[in-house]
């Protein structure tokens, strides 16, 4: 029988020798957040260093850091496995996405220091809460227990309650903090139920271990119509409306048009991106985790999953792209774009699904392939979505410091006077509607592809295909208005002119540089993803 003292010892051992190493990302924000804190103490300092400058150094240090690991692993430096006594898991795919969180906390970060949001006095308080939904996002993009599964979504979304009613004296941004607040907590508390649900019913809160508990629970309760096998199935739903609800997928979604037209279009921003990688990287781990190593032990169940994720995408992005025709705020608008592109990034992790569960079962069907198609177009459309999303909020951000307003009307004719912005804003949208030379047209196309491939295995994938397709010539309609406001209507009688400075411009066409180079030159992002989906699915 192992001492107290052994176990002790080792559990600092393994801290010390292992954890920390693969934690210094976010060890890295954290002394930031630490560093904002007490520079606030020494007022001489604080007036020395603005709040940003700390946050910036921090953010670039996170990144760096997860660059090193990230290259470490695909070399061979390192090597993935558990740490935290396996409460979180070091690999190729967590360290893409945390990578991906850190490069887009730079560039918001460098989007509020143009935008003059949030001003000096309550640039640490915003800062730190920012930082610290990063930290959880990173857990999230890394758990490897339930346990730290709902403390990453949590940790997560605490400050973004907060965040979004940052304008203080707004009662649109305290309006939606305080439905994002009653919302949040509402699905944190259904989600915390499944998982005491689930993680009692298979003696097991491990996420490599779900799966096989699975198979002998459903194999000892008499298959898929059991009580055992509805309960688990019942809990693995509780657990998805968590994630459902940080996705804003229907019918989660309601929440999202009101806090993205309540909060600053640099937090709308925030959260549009930033939630949407880290949710979807820990629903691909929870699937994945169910699946297990032998996805045919359990082929029925694990469909129904599968296609009832692949209902919920063809819902929401329908109803995402439909409820934006009639929105005259652009924030508004952007949010149910935001609800589309979670629809179309879901068709990938249906498919996901589906093909592992069933593929086999298709005589000469390449089932590892097909699967690492789905999840190549999955992180592909991250990272492009990651440029062409926040590039649109950054526009509707600058260009309110000038307008003073959010609708589209008041972009009418600022095509002509700020070129640089609306040419970003034209790359960013054409890019989410999906046109080529642009990086959201590989994006879709990959992820259709996986559709059109994976049908062989279920028709219903074909189905996807269609709604997918029907959608992205749909979605040309709502937002052509934004660009015929900037560059075909006449500034309204009055308005105030637009001139925008040269750095503002710069930061704009920066942003909107990548959206066009993935799209002339995808491979390199291709095939680092796919190099992750190898060594996610061998």
């Amino acid at each position: 029988m192992t001492s107290f003292g052994t176990l002790l010892d080792r559990l600092i051992d393994d801290t010390l020798e292992t954890s920390l190493c693969h934690f210094a990302p976010e060890l890295a924000l954290s002394g930031t957040i630490v560093a904002l804190l007490l520079l606030r103490l020494f007022g001489e300092i604080d007036r020395w260093i603005p709040p940003y400058v700390t946050t910036l150094v921090g953010a670039l240090v996170a990144l760096g850091l997860c660059g090193t690991q990230l290259l470490d692993l695909l070399n061979g430096s390192q090597e993935a496995g558990e740490f935290f006594t396996g409460l979180l898991v070091f690999d190729h795919f967590g360290a893409f996405v945390r990578g991906l969180l850190a490069l887009f906390l730079v560039l918001v970060v460098a989007l509020t220091v143009l935008t003059g949001i949030p001003d000096r006095e309550d640039g640490p308080d915003f800062y730190s809460l920012m930082l610290g939904s990063t930290i959880g996002m990173m857990i999230m993009a890394s758990a490897n227990h339930m346990l730290m599964f709902f403390v990453g979504i949590e940790m997560a979304s605490v400050p973004g309650y907060v965040m979004v009613g940052f304008l203080k004296g707004n009662r649109k941004s305290s309006e939606a903090a305080f439905k994002y607040v009653v919302y949040g907590a509402g699905a944190a508390g259904v989600m915390l139920y499944g998982v005491s649900l689930l993680t009692g019913l298979l003696g097991t809160a491990s996420l490599p271990e779900l799966a096989a508990r699975l198979t002998i629970v459903l194999g000892h309760s008499g298959g898929v119509g059991s009580a055992e096998s509805l309960t688990a199935l019942l809990a693995v739903l509780m657990v998805m409306v968590g994630l459902a609800f940080k996705l804003s997928l229907v019918p989660f979604h309601f929440w999202c048009p009101d806090v993205f037209e309540g909060a600053s279009a640099e937090v709308a921003a925030f959260l549009s991106v930033a939630s949407k990688g880290a949710a979807f990287a820990l629903l691909v781990r929870f699937c994945m985790s169910l699946i297990g190593t032998d996805p045919g032990a359990n082929p029925e169940f694990l469909t129904g999953i599968g296609l009832g994720l692949g209902v919920i995408a063809a819902v929401t992005v329908t109803f995402g792209n439909l409820a934006a025709y009639s929105q005259t705020n652009v924030k508004r608008l952007l949010a149910y774009s935001t609800i589309a592109h979670a629809g179309f990034m879901l068709m990938a992790v249906s498919a996901l699904v589906v093909v592992l569960a069933n593929g086999a079962a298709v005589p000469g069907f390449d089932v590892p392939e097909a699967a690492r198609m789905c999840v190549e177009g999955l992180l592909f459309y991250l990272f492009v979505y990651l440029f062409m999303n926040l590039g649109a909020f950054a526009v509707v951000a600058l260009l309110r410091n000038q307008t003073f307003s959010e609708d589209i009307e008041s972009f009418n004719g600022v095509g002509w006077q700020s070129p640089a912005l609306c040419i970003c804003m034209a790359v960013c949208v054409f890019s989410l509607v999906g046109l080529p030379p642009l990086g959201g047209f590989w994006g879709k196309l990959v992820i259709f592809m996986s559709l059109f491939n994976i049908g062989e295995v279920h028709w219903f994938m074909w189905v996807l295909l269609v709604v997918g397709g029907l959608n992205t010539v749909f979605s040309l309609f709502y937002y052509i208005r934004i660009l015929k406001a900037m560059f075909m209507r006449e500034p309204a009688e009055g308005a105030r002119p637009v001139e925008v400075p040269s750095a503002i411009s710069n930061y704009a066409l920066l942003i909107a540089l990548p959206v066009l180079l993935l799209g002339l030159f995808p491979t390199w992002t291709t095939s680092l993803a796919h190099g992750v989906a190898t060594w996610l699915i061998p």
